[in-house]
């Protein structure tokens, strides 16, 4: 299979299952929003979740990328040594990742109370479990990323998604509340985990051959490595969780509601940009690793303006259509939302290049640099919050969030330039062409949205504004229809 081939089966296989994430998730959150969870209830569950996925952090210890990492270097230098990289990585995630879920579990109702949100210790005490899932639900994926066996890794996203929908849904409607949401999000977790080891055991693992002399200093080094992934790791927590943290203490339940329904929107609106990103980062560290970086560079240059030209219109169309798409869609309840959701639109592009930018730098060996940089992007998004966030609520943990994430994307963007030399000039000059379609386009949604009475006719006017952007695109030559369909044949 050539390796345009093997790309685009790898991003076709990822995306559908990031469809299926997309669309389980956004079923589950429009279930529980506009049926099953008052916002205060639903403030108070992500709230809860934004604190075990901080805990999550000592759970993994940077294990699962420095593992990926080296997977995926000795498959191609000594592939005798690939079965003790894997069986050492899983001991230590498995001891790790259940010790902190116990301390989690066990001291769920005295953080409750260090936190001032006492309501929300039982949801802690089950939360605990959370840990232990997503941690061993992460190392899987990044294991089978590493192995260039994305398909595994889309299964898995395939079993927790659907899971989560049934059994969460099943367990709020049965009366259980926030605390049975939260048992949901725990099983699926778990029940992944348990078909995503048994595939690790049967299809890589037990085909591998025998590590009869493990490298000297092989863990030693994967222990090194792993120290500036786990401080990547750490500033994305920071970054992702600390933020609905603090709007929880700081603000209120409610607040997190909003500030959680804007993040998720934004979050099924990247579901292309994270398949592209999970299948191409392991195939730039193989060029890079085998001295081919101009190689590496074209598939890098390539995904990025596709990222531009699929995202800078979306983002255009997402502030325009916000407001109705709250209205007709979750609830007039959560109108408060609206103004993060558009705020949100800018960060759907910034993270969207950073899909396809971040995690290749752990595979082109700078982590270090990467973990820099998240650290110093992440230290700055905390102390934005902390003054933001008392006058402006959610919307200033949404300013602080996209300032700070901008800059570390940029800094990302500039050494994987530096590294790859890919023709940055001519992703300018197509940014230039896609930012004329996007203004084309947002006007011809600006004069239908007045038009916009329910869910039928917001549908109609989206289906519009893609059609505008399609044709503008063939138009422009940012397109070739034959190219496409090719690729996704």
């Amino acid at each position: 299979m050539s390796l345009a081939d093997r790309i685009a089966a790898g991003f076709k296989v990822s995306m559908a299952a990031r469809v299926v994430h997309a669309g389980t998730n956004g079923l589950l959150l429009l279930i529980l929003t506009r049926y099953l969870l008052e916002p205060d209830q639903y403030g108070l569950l992500y709230f809860a979740i934004s604190i075990v996925g901080i805990a999550e952090l000592f759970g993994t210890l940077g294990v699962p990328n420095a593992t990926a990492r080296y997977v995926n270097e000795y498959l191609e230098r000594d592939e005798t040594q690939v079965r003790y990289i894997v069986q050492w990585s899983l001991v230590i995630i498995l001891a790790v990742a259940i010790t902190v879920s116990l301390a989690v579990s066990l001291g769920g109702a005295q953080l409750a109370r260090l936190l001032g949100r006492p309501a929300v210790a039982p949801v802690l005490t089950v939360g605990g479990l959370y840990i232990a899932g997503r941690s061993l639900f992460g190392y899987l994926k990044s294991v089978f990323q590493a192995f260039n066996r994305v398909d595994y890794s889309a299964a898995l996203t395939m079993v927790n998604s659907t899971t989560r929908l049934v059994v969460t849904s099943g367990l709020v409607l049965a009366g259980y509340g926030v605390t049975g949401a939260m048992t949901g999000y725990v099983v699926a977790y778990l029940l992944a985990v348990a078909v995503g080891l048994a595939a690790l055991y049967a299809r890589f693992y037990r085909p591998l051959p025998p590590t009869e002399s493990p490298e000297s200093d092989l863990r030693g080094r994967i222990a090194r490595y792993s120290i500036p992934t786990a401080a990547t790791r750490a500033s994305v927590v920071v970054d992702s969780k600390m933020d609905t943290v603090l709007v929880g203490v700081l603000a209120t339940p409610v607040a997190v509601g909003f500030y959680t329904l804007a993040r998720q929107i934004a979050d099924l609106c990247i579901a292309p940009a994270s398949s592209l990103g999970f299948t191409i980062t392991p195939t730039l560290g193989e060029q890079s690793a085998a001295e081919n970086p101009d190689v590496a560079g074209r598939i890098y240059a390539e995904s990025l303006r596709n990222v531009l030209l699929l995202y800078v219109p979306a983002a255009a169309g997402l502030v325009i259509v916000a407001e109705p798409t709250i209205t007709y869609v979750v609830g007039e309840e959560y109108l408060g939302a609206v103004v993060l959701v558009q705020l949100y639109a800018f960060f759907v592009i910034v993270r969207a290049i950073h899909k396809i930018t971040g995690s290749a730098l752990d595979y082109l060996g700078l982590a270090r640099v990467r973990a820099i940089a998240r650290g110093t992007s992440a230290a700055g998004n905390v102390g934005l919050n902390l003054l933001l966030i008392p006058p402006l609520g959610a919307l200033g943990a949404g300013i602080a969030t996209v300032i700070t994430y901008s800059a570390y994307t940029g800094v990302n963007v500039y050494y994987i330039h530096r590294e790859l030399e890919f023709d940055l000039g001519g992703v300018a000059s197509d940014l230039a062409r896609v930012a004329v379609v996007a203004l084309v386009m947002a006007g011809v949604v600006l004069s239908m949205v007045s038009y916009v009475t329910g869910p039928l006719s917001l549908v109609a006017v989206i289906l519009t504004g893609g059609a505008v952007w399609a044709t503008l695109s063939v138009a422009s030559g940012l397109v070739e229809p034959s190219a496409v369909m090719s690729f996704i044949s």
